[in-house]
């Protein structure tokens, strides 16, 4: 009840919020914003734009998967927010038989409408707010922080364990293969993170959207037992089809591992009613059951990749990292910005890799995810590029 001889001033209504901005200010300015000066000006080049900025798929949908969608479309009645028992077996099945993940059942798992819908609520999900810290590496898929930072949480960027002292921060994000770098973290690095995280309590959440997108390593996911020793106990794994399956328009993702917490997200989920249609569900299981199309794109994107590559490299960049993921982590030793203003000249966008934080100021995060057609654009334009 409110009490009338208070003397504090009321709070301002939502609504007196809204129009001051207030409430939008608790979120950065959306990074791609930022490029619409540079776009048009690389949209000016006579031959037309390269667009290699956002990592969006652009070859065609599996067939297996819009088979599925069709045959599933008569769809009149509500699906189940933890998809049905088939999808989460499929899911099962594909960690066991492409990266030898081993004592996970569909318990453990749990269908997302999209991998960047889940990480911005998984904290908000959880239960977490004023108080809680998030930590998420020093080169991050900005997602990480705007999830913690709408549910109220305090975010440390690092990524040693031993630099957070005694931290036990209640959710840490790692990310491998990393968004934006390609970088992979080795095995002895991955047991040791989930050692540390387990003996204070903390979540370990590991962003894996490009575990098959590998070029020059192999990368483990956190559910292996060479790395979890055996129990998903305190850690979980996220997983898309938007890069493997070119799925992206679907929204197909899932989360994995320790089943108490799959279990305590569900109960959130299904309270919002947050569902998976069921045309996606049928269409995901069988993406999740082929590998056929999978190993086909990979090739593609492989290609692709050693024609950037070599055109960068020919052009004056050093490239960091990249033996993961669909992007290649470039730099010629300037601040980003001079770089992506340089590439727009010639016609190319890239992302600057400020845009994953302070340790990307001096690179560029150049995606292989165009045509064909496009990137052999992009290296003719690289190859009188200065």
């Amino acid at each position: 009840m409110l009490d009338p001889t208070s003397s504090a001033p009321p709070r301002p209504s939502v609504a007196a919020r809204l129009s001051s901005g207030a409430v939008s200010q608790r979120l950065p300015d959306f990074p791609w914003d930022s490029l619409a000066e540079v776009k048009a000006r690389a949209a000016a080049h006579p031959d037309g734009i390269v667009d290699l900025s956002i990592g969006t798929p652009v070859d065609s949908t599996p067939l297996v998967a819009q088979v599925a969608l069709t045959a599933a479309a008569d769809a009149p009645g509500y699906p189940q927010t933890v998809g049905t028992p088939a999808l989460r077996q499929s899911a099962v099945d594909w960690l066991a038989r492409r990266h030898g993940v081993t004592g996970l059942d569909i318990d453990g798992v749990l269908p997302a409408i999209g991998s960047k819908e889940l990480i911005g609520a998984m904290a908000l999900h959880l239960g977490l707010g004023a108080g809680d810290t998030v930590v998420i590496p020093e080169l991050a898929y900005p997602t990480y922080a705007v999830g913690a930072r709408l549910a109220g949480c305090d975010v440390v960027v690092s990524d040693s364990t031993v630099a957070l002292g005694p931290t036990a921060p209640a959710i840490m994000w790692i990310n491998s293969p990393s968004n934006p770098s390609g970088r992979v973290l080795g095995a002895d690095h991955l047991r040791k993170t989930v050692e540390w995280a387990r003996e204070r309590g903390v979540l370990l959440i590991s962003d894996e959207c490009y575990l098959e997108c590998a070029w020059d390593t192999v990368p483990q996911s956190i559910l292996h037992p060479d790395i979890s020793g055996g129990s998903h106990d305190g850690i979980l794994a996220v997983h898309s089809l938007s890069k493997r399956s070119n799925l992206a328009g679907y929204r197909a993702a899932f989360v994995a591992g320790d089943t108490a917490i799959v279990k305590e997200l569900l109960e959130v989920r299904k309270n919002l009613g947050l569902i998976m249609p069921g045309p996606i569900q049928h269409a995901m299981r069988a993406t999740l059951d082929d590998d056929t199309h999978a190993d086909a794109q990979h090739a593609l994107y492989a290609a692709r990749r050693a024609v950037l590559r070599d055109a960068l490299l020919g052009a004056g960049f050093r490239i960091d990292h990249s033996e993961a993921a669909l992007y290649l982590w470039a730099t010629r030793d300037e601040p980003a910005r001079d770089t992506v203003a340089a590439l727009a000249e010639i016609g190319v966008l890239v992302a600057p890799g400020e845009f994953y934080g302070a340790a990307g100021a001096r690179h560029v995060r150049i995606a292989f995810t165009a045509t064909d057609e496009r990137i052999a654009t992009a290296a003719d334009r690289l190859a009188s590029f200065a």
